[in-house]
């Protein structure tokens, strides 16, 4: 069964699973062997969500790291995660970048338009997440944000001038389900599977992207 998010062409989001940010973050580290690590949470004050973070203009509500160090803190091993989560049930799972993966960041309308034309390339897929604030993050092999920018001038594009992001080391990305505040949840729109378990390159998947990163201009 699956719900339907308009898109620029007709697009498919997975139905979700339902399950907690505990039982979530211990299979990431169990079955894809990702590192994850506890981040801010939402507490409600007077009927209202806000950041446990303490910012009343937090730009991403329970959804960032709740400590500086939060780097030594991320950990691949399932009964560290269980740990973490039984600790601190509500907070966020956040996952460093240039680790086990890279994620290429484009907005939401692009990121429909590219997995339309590489649906049509038929090329092999990462996970994809979307998330509450129209980005779309595509998993790639560690090492993309260092060859991206040279990749994307070999297409004839300038860096600066695609709304295109590589997140890389020292970065990480928020995992379903998190929330961000009142704006919704992260979601799959590729879901981690066993068959998407060996992650492309950025330079298998860059074409399409900057092209429809381009056309968003």
């Amino acid at each position: 069964m699956e719900e339907t998010i308009a898109g620029p062409e007709t697009a498919h989001i997975p139905k979700q699973r339902g399950d907690s940010l505990l039982e979530a973050a211990v299979r990431y580290a169990e079955e894809r062997h990702w590192d994850v690590f506890p981040g801010t949470w939402l507490e409600a004050v007077d009927g209202m969500q806000h950041c446990s973070c303490g910012r009343s203009a937090c730009p991403v509500p329970g959804a960032h790291p709740a400590r500086d160090d939060w780097a030594t803190q991320a950990s691949g091993s399932a009964a560290v995660a269980r740990r973490l989560w039984t600790m601190r049930p509500t907070a966020s799972i956040l996952l460093p970048t240039g680790r086990t993966f890279d994620a290429v960041d484009v907005p939401e309308t692009a990121g429909f338009l590219a997995l339309a034309r590489m649906e049509r390339m038929e090329l092999t897929l990462g996970p994809v997440a979307l998330t509450p604030d129209r980005r779309m993050q595509f998993f790639v092999l560690p090492g993309a944000s260092a060859k991206v920018p040279h990749l994307v001038r070999n297409l004839g594009w300038s860096p600066s001038s695609l709304d295109l992001l590589t997140l890389g080391e020292g970065a990480y990305v928020a995992a379903p389900p998190t929330r961000y505040g009142s704006r919704g949840a992260v979601q799959w729109v590729c879901r981690p599977t066993p068959a998407n378990r060996w992650l492309p390159d950025a330079e298998e998947l860059i074409s399409p992207l900057a092209y429809a990163c381009g056309r968003e201009r």
